[in-house]
């Protein structure tokens, strides 16, 4: 039999419900804004008159920016920066997380210590620059012109993303590893036949935060890669952004979109690739977090 609520259950469920859907109707807004501000008139746009519903609907600023040979190569170029710079990161970061996971690793305490440390002490920006700067000189030499490969290589480690993977290879149970090295098992058949499936949430979860700091990098994109043609998506968004807000360079803007539409646009279809993978990711992302973010 179900138990009846408290009045003071009730209230509080109530109340936490109001609050949620408020806080998920805020959250929602400004993806619903977009759309519609990508698709309404001018007019519309530039005068304020678009609240929630677009008005006048039009898709010539897709039109518009699908045209545009500069936006599917940045698209191409994120693309590239996301693939391969979660592979790079998640390859270093389980091997580094299996390492510190051992008890038999000598110095192991001295390393964890030290991961730890480069959370709460950084370098800052300038040594990091300068530390990017020596690196390119480096990829240069050996004849490595692509500046992308740099922000892969050089983005590669996240401590926090490696004691989530770490702390989720010590929860799986030392007996089958034992039974596996009975067996004839490596080392690398090990980690590959035994922890990687059995820590299949947590690492999930971590290609997600990974591959969502590489596609929505601007920063270090900005700075590191000098030919514009490498340029990713983000970095596009923010050139197009300082051009189409310049009074001077729109003063003879007489298209049937506004401007802005144009980059409501961009905002639209550079977050649409990580809305359709996160629902598949979405079943791992709790139990990955409590899994790999706890130590009984």
């Amino acid at each position: 039999m179900k138990r009846k609520l408290e009045i003071t259950e009730l209230i509080f469920k109530i109340i936490s419900y109001t609050l949620l859907t408020v806080f998920a109707l805020a959250c929602l807004y400004p993806f619903v804004y977009a759309i519609s501000a990508a698709i309404s008139g001018r007019a519309a746009v530039e005068y304020g008159s678009v609240v929630l519903f677009p008005k006048n609907i039009q898709f010539d600023a897709f039109k518009r920016m699908f045209n545009d040979n500069m936006f599917w190569n940045s698209y191409s170029n994120t693309l590239f920066l996301t693939l391969f710079g979660t592979l790079w990161a998640m390859f270093f970061s389980i091997l580094g997380a299996y390492a510190l996971s051992k008890r038999r690793l000598m110095f192991r305490s001295f390393f964890n210590f030290f991961l730890v440390f480069t959370m709460w002490f950084q370098a800052g920006i300038v040594p990091q620059y300068l530390n990017y700067l020596q690196t390119k000189d480096v990829f240069n030499g050996m004849g490595i012109m692509d500046d992308k490969w740099l922000v892969v290589i050089a983005m590669g480690m996240q401590a926090m993303n490696i004691i989530l993977l770490r702390n989720a290879f010590e929860g799986v149970p030392s007996e089958i590893e034992e039974a596996a090295i009975v067996d004839g098992a490596t080392e690398g058949q090990v980690l590959t036949q035994v922890f990687i499936p059995m820590s299949k949430s947590t690492i999930a979860t971590v290609a997600l935060f990974f591959a969502i700091s590489r596609w929505n990098g601007y920063f270090w994109a900005r700075q590191m890669i000098s030919n514009s043609n490498e340029h990713p998506l983000q970095v596009f968004i923010r050139l197009r952004l300082e051009q189409y807000t310049d009074p001077e360079a729109m003063a003879g803007w007489n298209e049937s979109f506004a401007s802005d539409s144009v980059i409501y646009a961009l905002i639209v279809c550079s977050i649409v690739p990580i809305l359709i993978i996160y629902p598949f990711i979405q079943k791992y992302f709790a139990k990955g977090v409590n899994v790999g973010g706890v130590k009984e």
